[in-house]
């Protein structure tokens, strides 16, 4: 297992490398067809919790610090994608695919509500060794079913509307640089759960929040930020009733769920309940599916 975060560390592991970009292309390609993203050459998975744009060193931690091989790295939202413009994210991809590639590993991102959305949704980025994943993609890797669902409020979304960084929304121009993205919420869509329930058992979940039942009760200041933000603590209440909503569903329907795992609290917390194995991940975080 590997276990990763500020105040402690374990490491253990034993990988082979072994690479081929031409079939990854394929496996991504036919995978996204459907909703589905295979990775059958992954040998192990690691989720991380927000990194905030520190991607680069990310791959640093995971490739050169830990020597991680055949991984595929899942980060559980707040990325950064959307405070630069487009040419950014390639010039950082095309800094860290070496890395990636040498030691034959992949990383994938869930929107958090510090991400644009239309990386995600609309416009998602796919290349051989990263990707961003649109709300509701299912992983297939290393025996594990994972369904992936992005999203959360920002308690401080006035004081990011109030900056001169902060622009409205464009249609012709979704890509724009922001601070802020008023979509930035999870969404609960029936429908599409539908369509997975008929082709997959899950068995684990990733998103960038949680379950009302989950830690964190609430943010820090929360309640100070809701002082000049009428509607925030009944947006707070509405994101986690989202995950409820997930949570019920899943288990209606009797999917296997064993594990579950978020970031967007910013601490480090890890609990069983109801045969749930339940992580929040502290930024940067990391933490093997098992």
């Amino acid at each position: 297992m590997f276990y990763y975060n500020e105040y402690e560390a374990h490491y253990k592991c034993l990988y082979s490398v072994r690479s081929d970009c031409k079939s990854d292309r394929a496996e991504v390609v036919m995978a996204q067809k459907d909703g589905f993203i295979e990775f059958p050459r992954a040998k192990s998975i690691v989720v991380s919790g927000d990194i905030h744009g520190d991607i680069m060193p990310l791959v640093f931690k995971c490739c050169i610090q830990y020597e991680m091989t055949d991984t595929l790295i899942i980060v559980a939202g707040d990325c950064g994608f959307g405070f630069e413009r487009p040419g950014y994210y390639e010039n950082l991809y095309n800094r860290c695919r070496d890395k990636l590639a040498k030691r034959n590993n992949w990383l994938v991102f869930i929107r958090g509500n510090h991400d644009n959305p239309a990386y995600f949704n609309t416009q998602p980025i796919k290349h051989q060794r990263w990707m961003t994943l649109p709300d509701y993609t299912i992983i297939k890797a290393c025996g594990h079913t994972i369904l992936c669902v992005g999203g959360a409020t920002s308690i401080d979304r006035t004081r990011r509307m109030s900056t001169r960084q902060y622009r409205q929304h464009r249609e012709d121009d979704p890509l724009v640089p922001n601070v802020y993205w008023p979509n930035e919420q999870p969404l609960y869509d029936e429908e599409k759960l539908e369509e997975i329930n008929n082709k997959c058992a899950i068995d684990t979940v990733i998103t960038h929040t949680a379950p009302s039942f989950c830690e964190l009760s609430s943010h820090f200041a929360l309640e100070e930020w809701a002082m000049n933000d009428d509607s925030l603590m009944d947006d707070v209440r509405h994101e986690r009733k989202v995950m409820d909503d997930l949570y019920n569903y899943l288990y209606s329907k009797s999917h296997p769920v064993t594990y579950w795992y978020y970031g967007h609290f910013h601490e480090s917390w890890h609990a069983k309940i109801d045969d749930v194995m339940f992580h929040m991940l502290d930024i940067m975080e990391l933490m093997e599916i098992r």
